[in-house]
C-alpha cells in the first residue's frame, strides 16, 4: 500500500512538471503572483526581524531588569515636554548610598556620568570620544568584555587612579594594532592616563547605548578631576534588581525611596524619571509588530491574486485531462487518488513560485547587507513559514478543481473531447 502511494505521488509530480514545461507562459503568469506575494511577506519579515533583533540586542545591552534614574524621561515623542524636565535636580553620587540604605532588596547600583572630549597619543588625536565615568559595580550591571589587558581594579576606583580602558575602534585608530594599546600613556583633556585594557569590538547598533567601540571607560573619581561640574555631564544612577524581583516591583521601591530622598510631599510630582529597559523592549516589539502586519497585508494581497491564477490553471488542466481522468477511474483509481493528484500539482506550482520568491529575498538580503553594512538574515522559521504558506495557498487554490475531477463519471469523462 505504501509503495503504491509513493508511485502515485511520484507519477503525479512528474506529470505536474511536464505540464508546467508545456505551458510556459501560463505557468509564468500563475507563478508570478505567488512569487511576488512570498517575496513581499518573507522580505518584510526578514528585514524587520533583522532590524528588530539589532535594536533589541542594543536595548538588552543596556542591562536586564535595569532601571536608569535620571531627570530626563527616555520615552521621547513628538510632544516631549523638555521644559518640564530641564529644571529637575540632577542625580548625585550621595543618592546611591541613600538608595542602598532604603531599598530592601539586594541591588547593584552605579553612579555614571558621561561627556565627549578627545584622546591623543603621539600627535594622533581623536575627537568626539565618549568618556564614561563609573563607580565600582558597573560591570555587574553592564558587563564589559575585555579583549586585551584587564578591567579596572578596586584600588583604581578607590583612589581615582589615572587608568582607563579603551574601545576597540579607538585603540585601532590610535595604535593600528589594538593589542599594542595596553600600557600606553595617552593625553585626555587636562590629564594623562594609562590604558590598562581594550574592550572587545561590539560592532554597529541602531541603539546608541554605551557604544564602547568609540568610548573610554574610567573611574568616577578620576573623571571628576577633569570636569568643572558633573551635573552638566549627563549624570545618572543605574540600578539592577535581583533576578527574582520584577521590574515593576523594583520601580515601586525606587519611586518611594527617591521621593523620600528628595523630600517630596504627597501631592508633589516626581522630580525624577525611572526609565526601565524592559519598557523600551516592549515598545520596540509593539512597533515592529505593526510593521510586520503591514508586510503581511501587502503580501497576502499578492498571494490572493496568485491563488486565483493557480485556480484558473487547475480548472484548465482538469478540462484538458478529462479523458485521462476517466480512464484512470475506469481502471480502478479512487476519488481520493484523483483528488490528491491535483492538490499535489497545485501545491507544487505554489512551492515553485515560493522558492523563486525566497531566492529573490536571499539575493536582496545579500545586496542590502553589503551596501549598508547591516546583516539581514532569513531565519529557518521564516523559511518554514514560507513553505507552509505555499502549500496552504496551493491546496486552497486547487481544492475545487480537484474535487470536480474526483467526482467525474468515468464513462462521461472518457467520451469527452
Amino acid at each position: 500500500m505504501m509503495r503504491k502511494t509513493f508511485e502515485i505521488l511520484w507519477n503525479t509530480l512528474k506529470l505536474a512538471v511536464q505540464e508546467l514545461g508545456k505551458n510556459k507562459l501560463r505557468t509564468f503568469l500563475s507563478l508570478f503572483g505567488v512569487t511576488i506575494g512570498i517575496f513581499c511577506i518573507i522580505g518584510v519579515l526578514a528585514t524587520v526581524s533583522s532590524l528588530e533583533k539589532n535594536i533589541q540586542d542594543g536595548v538588552k545591552s543596556l542591562g536586564s531588569n535595569t532601571i536608569y534614574i535620571d531627570k530626563w524621561d527616555y520615552q521621547g515623542g513628538a510632544e516631549y515636554p523638555w521644559w518640564k524636565y530641564v529644571n529637575r535636580p540632577s542625580p548625585k553620587l550621595i543618592e546611591t548610598k541613600l538608595l542602598r540604605e532604603k531599598i530592601s532588596a539586594d541591588i547593584n547600583i552605579v553612579f555614571n556620568f558621561s561627556t565627549q572630549s578627545f584622546i591623543e597619543y603621539d600627535n594622533n588625536k581623536l575627537d568626539g570620544i565618549n568618556y564614561h565615568g563609573i563607580t565600582e559595580e558597573f560591570d555587574k550591571i553592564q558587563p564589559i568584555d575585555i579583549q586585551y589587558g584587564r578591567y579596572l581594579n578596586q584600588m583604581e576606583f578607590d583612589y581615582g587612579s589615572p587608568s582607563i580602558i579603551i574601545g576597540y575602534d579607538n585603540a585601532e585608530k590610535l595604535f593600528g594594532n589594538p593589542e599594542k594599546a595596553v600600557g600606553k600613556e595617552v593625553d585626555l583633556r587636562n590629564k594623562k592616563a594609562i590604558i590598562v585594557g581594550v574592550i572587545r569590538k561590539q560592532g554597529k547598533s541602531f541603539i546608541e547605548g554605551w557604544q564602547f567601540d568609540q568610548s573610554i571607560v574610567l573611574s568616577y573619581r578620576f573623571m571628576k578631576q577633569m570636569l568643572f561640574n558633573e551635573r552638566f555631564n549627563n549624570p545618572k544612577i543605574i540600578v539592577k534588581g535581583p533576578e527574582n524581583m520584577s521590574t515593576d516591583a523594583l520601580k515601586d521601591e525606587l519611586k518611594g525611596a527617591m521621593r523620600s530622598i528628595h523630600r517630596l510631599g504627597p501631592v508633589e510630582e516626581d522630580d525624577f524619571a525611572l526609565n526601565a529597559i524592559s519598557d523600551f523592549s516592549k515598545a520596540v516589539s509593539s512597533l515592529f509588530g505593526s510593521i510586520n502586519l503591514g508586510g503581511w497585508m501587502i503580501g497576502l494581497l499578492s498571494l490572493i491574486v496568485g491563488a486565483f491564477g493557480i485556480a484558473n490553471i487547475m480548472f484548465v488542466t482538469v478540462r484538458e485531462r478529462t479523458p485521462i481522468i476517466g480512464l484512470k477511474k475506469a481502471i480502478g483509481a479512487k476519488k481520493r487518488t484523483i483528488l490528491i493528484e491535483f492538490l499535489l500539482e497545485s501545491a507544487l506550482i505554489c512551492i515553485i513560485g515560493g522558492l523563486i520568491g525566497i531566492v529573490l529575498v536571499v539575493v536582496m538580503a545579500q545586496i542590502l547587507s553589503s551596501a549598508f553594512n547591516f546583516p539581514i538574515f532569513v531565519s529557518a522559521n521564516i523559511l518554514a513559514l514560507a513553505i507552509v504558506i505555499c502549500v496552504s495557498i496551493g491546496v486552497l487554490a486547487g481544492i475545487i478543481p480537484a474535487m470536480i475531477a474526483a467526482k467525474m463519471d468515468p464513462v462521461v469523462a472518457i467520451r469527452s473531447k
